[in-house]
């Protein structure tokens, strides 16, 4: 009866423990020099190794203006590595180390992942190895504001999973993986203190990690809105054969979508002709062809269908 009650928890550290083993080795720590404010300093994060040679994963805002700095393994080893490029909205950066690394994690889907679903978040913050907390998805799709240091809101951080994993700010940069230590996102810690937050990894992130490991750039079109997933009325459930659209919870004021004319609480159906229902559909969209074009959206405002035309501006990095 001892054996049965203590069964889950077996299973679950087993799980855990082998994530951990299998990610730590391949998750640096990064150390990135900055100056501004008081004076020179160092900013501190963490990255993922993601090709066998030399290539990195981490987040924007971990390396923000740097050109370069030096990563850390659990083996003991160092490289130096120079940032190839960042994207402020997805709030990813490419880095290349020079040197040997760790082999690369193995990218898992964002996409499959569900709401309950175990998740393991391995850092390596604050120069210490092997940081690792588990707990599961407890929302997907989410698309969140950040803020600087005055409150503003200064970007949108689009199509995020929130997990109840803890994180602190020198996890960021590091693998949000599944239970076959697969990496399904990159863990982010500029939402909020105690919210657990990961740039997921799915054909869009992919397009966009592709982009800055080439070109060093990419070129992103700039709405200026903040959505939420939520079900359509029954009426239109049945009228369109979807469930979800996306909820407008913050319009940026000035920005395209409050030119255009959209307000928070409007439900967007589509864009450009294609269904909405989570944030990487539109997320999608927002590539450097869509800049300056209009673009077709339909929304539900006060139980009337109501279409709009905006036109997306390039976003420019901060």
């Amino acid at each position: 009866m001892d054996m049965a009650a203590e069964s889950p928890l077996d299973a679950y550290s087993q799980v855990v423990a082998g994530v951990a083993a299998a990610l730590t080795p391949k998750v640096a720590s990064l150390r990135v020099p900055r100056t501004g404010g008081g004076g020179a300093g160092e900013s501190l994060g963490s990255a993922v190794v993601y090709t066998g040679d030399g290539f990195l994963l981490t987040n924007a805002h971990v390396v923000g203006r740097a050109q370069g700095g030096t990563a850390l393994f659990a083996d003991g080893t160092s490289a130096p590595f120079r940032v190839v490029g960042s994207d402020p909205l997805s709030d990813l950066a490419v880095l290349r180390a020079a040197g040997d690394t760790p082999p690369p994690a193995e990218l898992g889907e964002a996409d499959q992942l569900v709401v309950g679903q175990l998740v393991v978040a391995v850092g390596n913050p604050l120069g210490l190895a092997g940081s690792v907390t588990a707990g599961v998805v407890s929302a997907l799709g989410r698309s969140l504001p950040t803020r600087d240091g005055r409150g503003a809101v200064a970007r949108l951080v689009e199509d995020v999973i929130q997990t109840d994993a803890a994180l602190n700010p020198g996890n960021s940069g590091g693998a949000l993986a599944d239970a076959s230590a697969r990496v399904v996102g990159i863990n982010t810690a500029v939402a909020g203190i105690g919210l657990g937050l990961a740039v997921p990894v799915n054909s869009t992130t992919r397009r966009i990690i592709s982009s800055l490991m080439a070109d060093g750039r990419v070129r992103r079109a700039y709405l200026g809105v903040v959505t939420v997933p939520a079900p359509l009325p029954s009426w239109l459930r049945e009228r369109t054969g979807r469930v979800n659209g996306l909820r407008v919870a913050q319009v940026m004021a000035g920005e395209p979508a409050d030119r255009a004319g959209l307000r928070a609480g409007d439900l967007l159906l589509s864009a450009a002709g294609s269904p909405v229902g989570k944030a990487q559909d539109l997320q999608r969209l927002m590539f450097g062809e869509a800049i300056g074009k209009p673009l077709a959206i339909t929304v539900m405002r006060n139980g009337a269908l109501v279409d709009v035309i905006a036109e997306p501006t390039e976003l420019v990095a901060a």
